[in-house]
């Protein structure tokens, strides 16, 4: 089903095909890095915690690869993904695309407990039906298999970017770790999706 959809993305140009997941960017564990050297090999050392401020030790975003444009959809979140946060980026994801005059967004993710939530399933139905009805981008879910990352084209670029944004001589602080992700990957930086109220 996923090369068909994928197939099928790239015939339609009111279709977009897009990779999902989150990714936490830690401001405390710094990502494995490779150099030449002559003598000892590099190591970035864990950045010690500071409990007077500068923010989260770890902050977490929802990211969308389109394939069209391989360029990055990137929404930070306060707080960690749960099905609420889903549901805010799935609808700003969509009404995105559909200013570009997109009328499919081919959603291609895990099986994380966030994405298959029956609150999640709930609010996609909910979405499409209104589409239907009174226009806009549909969602069409392509889920993965369990334990199959690398069939996820998203997952490479969340590696990459923690590795071009990473500080050897000091520890970023939340602000600044999410305007270097978003220079790194082109982005507009727009506000953290909202925490969602209990």
């Amino acid at each position: 089903m996923r090369d068909r959809l994928i197939a099928e993305a790239a015939r339609r140009p009111d279709w977009v095909l897009g990779f999902q997941d989150e990714c936490w960017w830690t401001r405390l564990a710094q990502p494995d890095l490779r150099a030449w050297t002559a003598g000892d090999p590099v190591r970035l050392a864990a950045n010690p915690r500071d409990p007077t401020g500068g923010g989260p030790e770890a902050v977490a975003c929802y990211g969308v690869l389109r394939a069209d444009t391989g360029g990055m959809m990137v929404r930070f979140c306060d707080g960690r993904p749960v099905s609420a946060a889903t549901e805010a980026f799935l609808g700003w994801v969509c009404r995105e695309l559909a200013a570009e005059g997109k009328r499919v967004f081919v959603l291609v993710w895990d099986n994380a407990a966030w994405h298959v939530s029956k609150r999640v399933r709930d609010w996609i139905d909910g979405h499409n039906r209104r589409v239907r009805r009174e226009g806009g981008c549909r969602v069409r879910v392509c889920g993965l298999p369990v334990k199959a990352p690398w069939l996820n084209a998203i997952e490479p670029k969340w590696v990459h970017g923690k590795r071009a944004i990473v500080e050897p001589g000091r520890k970023l602080s939340a602000d600044e770790l999410r305007e270097r992700v978003c220079e790194y990957y082109g982005c507009q930086r727009h506000p953290p999706l909202p925490k969602p109220q209990p």
